[in-house]
């Protein structure tokens, strides 16, 4: 594929708010992989490229959230190995088939999600864990992984809010641990991706390198916004994450 300087002027630096967004939040897709199909990639080299850029702005927000504390290692681990077969499978099922009717089932589930993100008054918080990390919290881990993964592998945006929202509230970890096992699912996730669309020529390594160091920089910002009590804006970033995703699945299908 023929690519053009001057599509890196709209790509960069929306690839610079997504990293903002994602290092808080997640759901730093929503707005990196429109920002190379509005730059006129054809759907397939969007995704593969936006993976390079995405795996490179994790790596920051991973590596910030291990050396803090707030990756149990362990955890994160079982995580990154359900997270690449996932995320593989389903890299290999986006090159086969049309991702439409995923997108009308997300016009059901995305206000669902969003309903219970504002009513469930103790999501989120900034507290320790009420409980220890046990078997059931593994079984969840592994099951979100697995399947986010899929989705990862096979769209994207959003996966690390749903990921987030997930380890938050159904394995009850704390907000900081929670965004720390999905910086590790995420990166994971990434890398297989790669590998996939890589394999299958789907990649522009210096596009996505260019805006890789964009989304570093972004990650990095966000990561410490987040360290310097940026936990309470999460709910909030979701809400307006599921919300814009709404509205893309929405424009997608329509137009």
């Amino acid at each position: 594929m023929e690519w053009q300087i001057s599509q890196l002027f709209i790509i960069c630096p929306l690839i610079f708010i997504g990293g903002v967004i994602d290092a808080i939040g997640g759901g730093g897709g929503l707005i990196t992989l429109p920002a190379f199909l509005i730059a006129g990639f054809p759907v397939h080299y969007a995704i593969g490229t936006n993976k390079v850029s995405s795996a490179m702005g994790t790596s920051i927000a991973f590596t910030k959230f291990l050396l803090d504390g707030y990756m149990p290692l362990k955890l994160s681990a079982c995580g990154i190995i359900f997270a690449m077969l996932g995320s593989s499978l389903g890299a290999r099922t986006a090159l086969l088939i049309s991702d439409h009717a995923f997108k009308i089932l997300m016009l059901f589930i995305l206000p669902v999600t969003a309903i219970y993100v504002f009513k469930s008054q103790n999501l989120l918080t900034e507290e320790k864990d009420s409980s220890p990390i046990t078997t059931r919290t593994y079984i969840i881990c592994v099951l979100v992984a697995f399947f986010l993964g899929f989705y990862d592998g096979f769209y994207g945006p959003g996966a690390g809010t749903f990921m987030l929202l997930l380890l938050a509230g159904a394995a009850k970890l704390s907000v900081q641990k929670a965004n720390g096992v999905t910086k590790a699912i995420n990166f994971a996730t990434n890398i297989a991706a790669i590998a996939v669309y890589f394999m299958n020529g789907k990649v522009i390594f210096i596009v996505g390198a260019t805006a890789g160091l964009f989304s570093i920089a972004g990650n990095y910002i966000g990561a410490r916004f987040f360290e310097k009590g940026g936990a309470k804006a999460v709910r909030p970033v979701i809400l307006v994450v599921l919300s814009l995703f709404f509205v893309r699945v929405i424009y997608d299908l329509v137009f």
